[in-house]
């Protein structure tokens, strides 16, 4: 791990040295087998780190004409290729990018994009056909540098680049089209087929760059997705034992290209089962695409999130944005039923749309083109009311009854659409696996390689199409940054994620495809992805815990971030550098103090910067009925440091409102609604002031009505009071034990019991889930809520509350089915304490909750039925 590691780093401080010297007194010294493999697309080079699949410019311009057929020479330690110009040339590179040209009047003219070198020295190159050259590049030989032979192939095969393995010294290359392995003899040119790569199997790619290992692994990159595979001892194939294939890495697209890479050199692997990176690229066992299918490690084709789910969080409006849409949905009970859902049909307009039409956002989905068993509408309007879309469409394509890919279309008018999922995913318990590019149309576009928070894994594209030329045409814009976009221009975008690059790479196609249908496209406008960038983050306590990948061995990046400290605060500036000592992986922590939001970005000045936005789980408040007015609403800091132990909910609230019927603050534990596990607790402790009762509802993922969610109510005073409440204590109506696996939001509800216009207010500090170990008490501290009957049970006008123990006075509030609280009384108890009476005064027949507060503050609970 640390000699890749230090290739890369020893390679940008060689380049940067010479950027410092004139370049006419170079030495042109060899590269003498370095790890590195060298990527050559046109006449730029690119050093790639096989075991990541990621990628840096190494040198621009090296040649006057492109550069193909590149190939390491063993005898001399140099990279050779064929140029384009002068003709009939071949070039020899040394480490320092520096040039030499040959000029050999023998060889015929027109490019020549396939080559190697075998340890001997001798350079095997061709074009198309199956006609192959031979030149010596032994500088000891007395045909140095001339064609010694032209011999021909015994089969014509459609290849793009071949190389060497050294425990044989065969060419080895893979075809275009049938994804076959083949074996070349170079001296007689005899070819051997060893089958279909397993793994290539299906797809339709062109493989312009391919290497070997020491231990006679060969690697295979596919041109349009930059997708890198390994077949396994190759050496040993004869065309009839299985073949052993699988992904390597994902790294970049690339065309005009040609690989060059020592073949003596290894390559390190993962292996998948020792908890250990063995490989040096962040990645441990299964996380590491080379795994996927191997022992316990899953094959990468999980299924994805879906775009009903999409289309937030990029900017400090969207946390607030997402909160009231998940909060809306969760009251509402709302669940996206896949299998009601509108089936897409191709129809025989498709892909033929009259271009004067209106634009609809559905003729740009692609359909019947991945496979797919069909396609339904998943469109997340709610999106049009919280957000810059003023269109909005989605669907996710289904294979064998799993979403195997989704697209969200959006329109905009003033600009491009705010959100884009590598921005945050990563700081909500995401992973940006790799960052690297696409190539469509002969166009690169970015692609990532997401792992979400529940370990599924997603491949994303996006990209815009902006209407230009009197909207006649359209212009494609595809940046890693946002502000890199035109503003307050219509834009449609686009936003693909599949669990298989090879789809997404077909559905970028066709997308495209049907875009240039709809309004021809005439320009592209693409930005290349950012050089360092960060793989994950957390924030906590105070501080921002950031992993950063460093692809080209930067020294130090700076770090400029605008935040908030609460969710009704100003924003501040705050910047600071990052030292990465040009070390692949760092881990560093950023003193951000308490903070409700951040957005941030990293960049050396030179390459594309990373952008990431952050967002804690927000406060939101419930005051949308026509009977409620928001008097005052702060969201401050905590003020006390909270214990380790404790699951702590961040930043303190005071609401004010005047109502008549019920007002809310919500909190949720992250900013995706997602569910948090908090099983290792037995009790919600904070403290409270304010006026009347304070409703507590702990919201569970797995309940889908919002009556059944789980609540307890506390009586407020206006001086500031501790409470520590039993999680069991917490009820549903239905007895059950609240289990807490799953917590999404806590509610905090305040209502006018009698109906009235009332004002209500509520201060809530230091919120935690804390366990008795922690507490220094027993079960027996802790206040769980008793349980209560009544008779009779149904009843229509008056019921008797029998108590489990004596009671001067008691409160009762009455909850419905919708966790309503729809009447609240303070009775006189009778029976020498033992009995309340509950009169019905204006309660409708149904079923009902309800609370009791005895004189002790001691909670019971039951439930009842109005017939």
């Amino acid at each position: 791990m640390k000699t890749r590691i230090t290739t890369l780093k020893m390679l940008l401080l060689f380049l940067s040295y010479i950027a410092f010297t004139n370049v006419s007194t170079a030495q042109n010294e060899p590269f003498n087998c370095d790890y590195s493999a060298y990527l050559f697309q046109y006449n730029d080079v690119y050093a790639l780190d096989l075991a990541s699949g990621s990628s840096f410019l190494a040198a621009e311009n090296i040649t006057a004409g492109n550069v193909n057929a590149a190939a390491y020479n063993p005898v001399d330690g140099y990279i050779w290729g064929y140029v384009s110009s002068p003709a009939k040339s071949i070039v020899r590179i040394g480490n320092d990018f520096s040039t030499t040209i040959y000029t050999i009047d023998a060889l015929t003219s027109g490019n020549k994009y396939v080559g190697d070198i075998s340890a001997d020295g001798m350079y095997y190159f061709k074009a198309g056909g199956s006609t192959y050259y031979t030149i010596d590049l032994d500088p000891e030989s007395a045909t140095y540098t001339e064609l010694t032979s032209t011999s021909t192939l015994s089969q014509n095969i459609s290849i793009h680049d071949w190389a060497f393995n050294a425990v044989d010294n065969n060419l080895y290359a893979v075809e275009k089209g049938t994804n076959t392995l083949y074996r070349i003899n170079p001296a007689n040119g005899e070819i051997r087929s060893l089958g279909e790569v397993p793994i290539l199997s299906g797809l339709d790619y062109t493989y312009g760059a391919v290497y070997f290992d020491a231990s006679g692994r060969f690697y295979v990159s596919a041109n349009q997705t930059g997708t890198i595979y390994v077949i396994q001892n190759v050496q040993e194939l004869d065309g009839v034992t299985a073949m052993d294939s699988n992904l390597f890495a994902f790294g970049p697209a690339s065309s005009s290209n040609d690989g060059a890479r020592c073949p003596t050199a290894p390559v390190l692997q993962e292996i998948c089962d020792n908890g250990i990176d063995d490989d040096g690229d962040g990645l441990i066992d299964c996380e590491d695409p080379s795994c996927s299918g191997f022992g316990n490690c899953a094959v990468i084709d999980p299924e994805t999130s879906g775009a009903n789910r999409g289309g937030l969080e990029s900017n400090n409006r969207l946390s607030d944005a997402i909160l009231k849409r998940n909060y809306n949905r969760l009251k509402s009970n709302y669940k996206f039923d896949r299998k009601n859902a509108k089936k897409l049909k191709k129809t025989s307009t498709y892909g033929n749309r009259n271009p004067m039409s209106d634009i609809e956002l559905e003729n740009f989905i692609p359909l019947t083109i991945i496979d797919e068993d069909y396609v339904i509408e998943t469109s997340p309007v709610d999106l049009i009311d919280i957000t810059n879309a003023t269109e909005v469409y989605g669907v996710d394509y289904i294979r064998n009854e799993k979403a195997i890919a989704s697209i969200l279309a959006l329109k905009t008018e003033n600009g491009v659409y705010e959100h884009t999922k590598y921005i945050c995913d990563r700081l909500l318990g995401a992973e940006l696996i790799s960052v690297s590019t696409i190539e469509i149309n002969d166009q690169q576009f970015i692609k990532s390689l997401i792992r979400n928070i529940d370990g599924t894994i997603e491949f994303v594209l996006s990209f815009s199409a902006k209407v230009t030329a009197n909207d006649s045409e359209f212009s494609i814009e595809s940046h890693w940054n946002l502000d890199q976009y035109e503003n307050n221009t219509e834009f449609y975008n686009f936003q693909i994620w599949s669990n298989s690059v090879d789809d997404l790479y077909t559905l970028g196609e066709e997308l495209l495809r049907l875009v240039d249908v709809t309004k021809p496209i005439t320009a592209y406008n693409n930005s290349t992805p950012p050089a360092v960038f960060v793989r994950k983050g957390t924030y906590l306590n105070g501080t921002l815990q950031l992993e950063i990948v460093n692809t080209n061995a930067t020294q130090g990046v700076t770090f400029s971030s605008v935040l908030r400290a609460t969710e009704t605060s100003n924003q501040e500036d705050y910047t600071t550098t990052i030292n990465l000592g040009g070390n692949y992986i760092t881990n560093t922590t950023i003193d951000t103090g308490n903070l409700f939001d951040i957005g941030f970005r990293i960049g050396d000045g030179v390459a594309i910067p990373d952008d990431l936005f952050l967002s804690d789980g927000p406060w939101g408040i419930d005051v949308a009925q026509a009977e409620t007015t928001l008097e005052s609403y702060e969201v401050t800091e905590n003020t006390n440091i909270f214990d380790n132990d404790v699951f702590p909910i961040e930043r303190n609230i005071n609401l004010q409102a005047t109502t008549s019927t019920y007002f809310s603050a919500y909190r949720a534990l992250t900013a995706r609604f997602q569910a948090v596990d908090l099983t290792q607790y037995n009790g919600l402790k904070l403290n409270a002031s304010g006026n009347g009762s304070l409703q507590i509802t702990l919201v569970k993922q797995e309940i889908e009505n919002w009556e059944e969610q789980y609540k307890y109510t506390i009586s407020l005073t206006e001086t500031l009071e501790p409470f520590t409440i039993a999680l069991e204590s917490f009820t549903n109506g239905t007895g059950e034990t609240i289990e807490l696996q799953d917590l999404v939001t806590i509610v905090f509800s305040m209502t006018s019991e009698d109906g009235t216009v009332q004002t209500k207010e509520m201060n809530l500090e230091d919120i935690q889930f804390v366990n008795e170990n922690i507490l220094g008490t027993t079960d027996s501290d802790l206040t769980p809520a008793q349980k209560l009957k009544n008779f009779p049970n149904p009843f229509n006008g008056v019921t008797t509350l029998k108590l489990n123990q004596p009671s001067t006075s008691v409160q009762i509030t009455v909850i419905d089915m919708l966790g309503r609280t729809v009447d609240t009384q303070n009775i006189i108890t009778q029976q020498n304490g033992t009995e309340a009476t509950y009169i019905n005064t204006q309660l409708q027949p149904g079923v009902y909750n309800y609370i009791i507060i005895d004189n002790t503050s001691i909670q019971h609970n039951g439930r009842f039925i109005i017939k």
